[in-house]
């Protein structure tokens, strides 16, 4: 290095993470300041993705959705560290330098693959990557209800009475004000604009 003003190479990324949180805080801060404030009930309420929140947040969770994230989380990260390792290392400039290097990034990389799929296979064997499966039972109750009781209800033959979608009136029983010709007690009267009752 002969010239000392120049940044170094962590000097520049010193810079550029200044920057980056300067321009956060600064957007923050610009926001706070010229955002309108009127705090209503409904803007300060839970958004739930367009719904309305109801019952209590406290609810059960399956702890297999944290482990399955955490898996996820596992091989996502490791997609960023074989990025730049191939862009790198597929370099034929590098490659040219010495031929050991193409080996050597090539078993690099065998072992960090390797401890994640053991890891991967850990998690699998242990079950925790399976679904709570149900294993249905049949329930037993100790009555004193003899069991051939329940056999010769389960093989009759019930007769399913059809459905009749039209309303009866009840009968004339006599009584005044119960005949069937007698309009509900309730009639609409519809007025016209303009018109006076």
């Amino acid at each position: 290095m002969d010239d000392p003003s120049q940044l170094t190479a962590f000097g520049q990324i010193l810079l550029i993470g200044i920057v980056g949180v300067l321009l956060v805080l600064g957007t923050i801060a610009l926001g706070r300041l010229i955002s309108p404030k009127n705090p209503t009930a409904e803007k300060l309420s839970t958004y739930e993705c367009g719904e309305e929140p109801q019952g209590s947040p406290w609810i059960q969770f399956n702890s297999r959705f944290y482990i399955i994230a955490l898996v996820f989380l596992l091989f996502d990260v490791e997609l960023i560290f074989i990025f730049p390792w191939a862009t790198v290392f597929g370099a034929s400039e590098l490659m040219a330098t010495d031929a050991r290097w193409g080996v050597f990034t090539l078993v690099e990389m065998a072992i960090f693959v390797g401890i994640l799929i053991m890891g991967l296979v850990y998690v699998w064997v242990k079950g925790d990557l399976e679904w709570i499966k149900p294993s249905p039972t049949v329930p037993r109750v100790s009555v004193n209800i003899p069991t051939h009781a329940y056999d010769r209800l389960n093989q009759e033959n019930y007769r399913v009475k059809p459905y009749k979608a039209s309303v009866e009136r009840p009968a004339d029983t006599g009584r005044p004000g119960t005949s069937s010709s007698q309009p509900p007690a309730f009639k609409p009267r519809f007025k016209k604009p303009g018109s006076v009752s």
